[in-house]
């Protein structure tokens, strides 16, 4: 089955978005980018609430093109906001039913994954704000979507609501087998959640593809705005040291992680801001950082007047390096050379 087809262009008020890309027909695709780069924009296109210009389809089925428009209610579209615009005048299951009675959908398998059990009989006025969005997705869920639409639905909780929603969004990602195009500008959220990542910078596509290949490509470095980019790196968990720490194998070799992160042979991706990696030609010794690697320079781009982001290749998998432009010069950081990546820190990106 093909996934998303997006061939368009949109002019509104002096701002223009032009994408095109071919997305999955599964996974989480996050739409990545500074604010008004254009990512809620996209996803109003998508659902119908707008009329883009070019050509957008799901599936091999065309929904607008230049002599056709499939209206919203059509699109089996499911949209997640910030907010999660509950109806207040009904209580959770009120909610639910209502969801279920316009698609047919049995609310008791959704519920159940959910844990939503406690909470049905509670007004929606008295959810916290965790629960709310537990409740919108499970609504979503309901009208048996071919497509999950998710605008920022973590942006308005605290840390502690958002842990919570975290592992339920990656749940549904994994166990679904739907599509799901999530809007987002924290790094962290979509090292976290992605499978692929559409990057945007001023309404136009700076990079697409799997995660760890965006995170990795300095062409999506204007998609990051204020934020620090970071890396993604595959990796397997291969046991415990004697002294507690977890190690962890990939093509360029082992890192250590103080986070015991799972059983032997599970797989996992760490993410590692590029701020947190620093670059020696030599082998530095005598250094608290544990985890010191042989890499070869890929490219150099400037990241600012002072400031570079370096490309270094460890095995195989892309690292993003953040130094001044004076250490560039220093070091003679030119594509093929040679040097050693020291990861001062790394944490877990997805479990």
């Amino acid at each position: 089955m093909t996934g998303l087809d997006l061939d368009i262009r949109h002019d509104r008020a002096g701002f223009a978005l032009s994408v095109r890309a071919d997305l999955p027909a599964s996974g989480l695709t996050a739409v990545f980018g500074p604010s008004g780069a254009g990512k809620s924009t996209l996803l109003r296109l998508v659902a119908g609430f707008e009329r883009a210009e070019g050509r957008i389809a799901f599936g091999g089925e065309v929904w607008s093109d230049a002599g056709h428009f499939v209206p919203p209610h059509r699109r089996r579209v499911a949209s997640v906001f910030q907010e999660p615009r509950l109806f207040a005048h009904l209580d959770v299951r009120g909610n639910l039913a209502y969801a279920a009675r316009r698609s047919g959908a049995e609310i008791a398998p959704v519920v159940r994954d959910l844990g939503l059990e406690p909470l049905l009989a509670r007004r929606t006025a008295g959810l916290s704000g965790g629960e709310a969005q537990r409740v919108a997705l499970a609504r979503a869920l309901l009208t048996r979507p071919r497509l999950i639409l998710m605008d920022e639905p973590l942006a308005a909780l605290d840390q502690t609501r958002r842990a919570e929603i975290l592992p339920v969004v990656e749940d549904l990602r994994d166990r679904l087998g739907l599509p799901i195009l999530y809007v987002s500008h924290s790094v962290g959220e979509v090292a976290r959640l992605a499978t692929h990542v559409l990057a945007l910078a001023e309404g136009r596509l700076a990079s697409f593809g799997p995660a760890e290949e965006v995170f990795a490509d300095s062409a999506a470095a204007a998609a990051f705005g204020g934020e620090e980019p970071g890396s993604l790196i595959a990796a397997r968990i291969i046991g415990m040291t004697g002294d507690g720490l977890c190690r962890l194998g990939f093509p360029g070799g082992e890192i250590l992680s103080p986070e015991p992160l799972g059983p032997p042979g599970t797989d996992v991706r760490v993410f590692v801001r590029a701020r947190d990696v620093m670059i020696a030609l030599p082998r530095p010794e005598a250094l608290s950082a544990l985890n010191v690697l042989p890499a070869i320079v890929r490219g150099v781009v400037a990241a600012g007047p002072a400031a570079c982001d370096v490309t270094l290749d460890l095995g195989g998998s892309m690292v993003r390096s953040r130094v001044t432009l004076r250490s560039v010069r220093a070091l003679d950081l030119v594509p093929g050379r040679a040097c050693h990546a020291i990861l001062k820190s790394v944490a877990l990106a997805r479990e």
